[in-house]
């Protein structure tokens, strides 16, 4: 049985492309999971290594929508031929089983420029934001309150009106109006 298995990193991306793949290879069964490489927890994934039997193969549309770094990619591989189950990557043409030693090569070599490119886009992301941070851009969201709007909230906590009418006020929820009162209070500390 040709058993498929896709992922996409996060809610927004669409996983029809993969699925698309996978159903015209002849997936009779596939498996799916939203969420970041980098998350231990991938309940898909583990559906689908549960689900197959010796015989069967498992069919990703990319070897990095299997594994969040080249050592655990090779574990999965190994534990499937070891169990008699064969794997085929659509997009690098790959197929691995134990008699097939020339797929176990391009394997190993895809999945270490696989991490390779992972790496370098990290690399890249960290090295963007350190250039940001030394142009004085600190990243994340804006703050919503100005000085005279933190100013006027003091005030109004010290004459006594209610955090709800303040949020109110303000449009935002309590829990932002709280925040700005513990940022007051931690500046006067310092």
């Amino acid at each position: 049985m040709k058993v498929g298995y896709a992922r996409v990193s996060t809610g927004l991306q669409n996983l029809d492309l993969q699925e698309d793949s996978l159903k015209s290879i002849g997936c009779e069964k596939i498996f799916v999971d939203k969420v970041s490489g980098v998350k231990k927890k991938r309940e898909g994934l583990e559906a689908a290594l549960d689900f197959v039997r010796p015989g069967d193969t498992l069919i990703v549309w990319r070897l990095d929508r299997l594994g969040r770094n080249m050592q655990e990619l090779i574990q999965i591989v190994n534990d499937l031929n070891e169990n008699g189950i064969s794997f085929l990557s659509l997009q690098e043409n790959i197929t691995m089983d134990k008699k097939n030693s020339t797929g176990q090569l391009m394997f190993h070599l895809f999945a270490a420029f696989a991490e390779f490119e992972r790496n370098l886009i990290l690399e890249r992301s960290a090295a963007g934001r350190e250039s940001a941070r030394s142009r004085g851009r600190l990243g994340g969201r804006p703050e919503k309150f100005t000085e005279k709007d933190i100013d006027m909230l003091q005030t109004l906590v010290s004459n006594g009106t209610p955090i709800k009418d303040i949020a109110d006020m303000w449009n935002v929820s309590r829990t932002t109006i709280y925040r700005y009162l513990e940022k007051l209070a931690d500046s006067k500390k310092g």
